[in-house]
């Protein structure tokens, strides 16, 4: 199977921690120009360094900040009118936990900002570039959610779900121009966001981070929680030549948890 990014750039959104930082070794490991993108230059300049690069490989990054869509697009534009990007990694944290009755619009609005409209905004600037070179591959990191809302997590479950509609719409338009659309879907991860899910968890229930991480883990038929370098692998064979007619499709990665077909 053929796996050579040699000669594709990649930007990686969410890329300096978890499964963002870990799908930009993985893009790089394959021969991919990688473009970190975050909103902390600190931790872009350091880890932009620690990616894997051969001779003829040239990795850098763009600054900005998920919660403000126009700065985002902005960004993605000024680098496309020097280069273009072949894969697009959408990938940011997802909005706080809470049932869904008691979430006011501002926190809708705000999820819908960080994750969809930002991500829209993105597509926009990169598709020339993907025609232009006959080569396209446009990854969403989401959430089981999507196939089995989440409890506690209603306004992520909400959002989410408009990420794959969204997604499966653009698979279906793009896909005459060798631009696939995919998304993987994490169940739970060793992530910080995941860390913090389980604290609010714990004391909402008066329980220990341990016991709610053991519960999880036991929903799970492999009975442990995913590595974020696992995740990578699907983000990974996605964006590859290999993948090249799998598209509009959500892919769990789970260890079998979600319980729908």
């Amino acid at each position: 199977m053929d796996f050579n990014l040699t000669g594709k750039t990649a930007l990686v959104c969410g890329s300096t921690q978890g499964i963002g930082w870990s799908s930009a070794l993985e893009l790089a490991d394959m021969g991919a120009n990688v473009i970190l993108m975050a909103r902390n230059k600190q931790k872009l300049d350091a880890l932009v360094k620690e990616l894997p690069q051969n001779n003829d490989q040239h990795h850098s990054y763009v600054v900005a900040d998920f919660s403000f869509p126009e700065q985002v697009k902005n960004a993605v534009a000024l680098y496309c009118n020097e280069n273009p990007i072949h894969i697009l990694i959408n990938n940011t944290g997802g909005p706080p936990g809470g049932p869904i009755v008691t979430a006011d619009s501002a926190e809708f609005l705000s999820a819908m900002n960080l994750h969809l409209i930002s991500y829209h905004g993105m597509v926009q600037e990169v598709i020339e570039g993907m025609k232009a070179a006959n080569y396209g591959r446009i990854i969403n990191i989401i959430s089981t959610s999507v196939k089995q809302p989440l409890n506690g997590l209603g306004v992520s479950n909400t959002i989410r779900g408009a990420v794959a509609s969204w997604a499966k719409t653009l698979a279906n338009e793009l896909g005459q121009f060798n631009i696939t659309v995919n998304n993987v879907l994490p169940g739970a991860t060793n992530t910080a966001r995941l860390n913090s899910i389980i604290e609010n968890k714990a004391k909402k229930i008066n329980s220990s981070a341990e016991e709610v991480l053991n519960t999880m883990q036991n929903e799970v038929p492999l009975k442990r929680i995913a590595e974020p370098q696992e995740i990578a692998n699907a983000v990974a064979f996605l964006a590859s030549p290999a993948a090249s007619y799998i598209n509009g499709i959500n892919l769990p990665v789970d260890g079998g948890r979600t319980k729908s077909l």
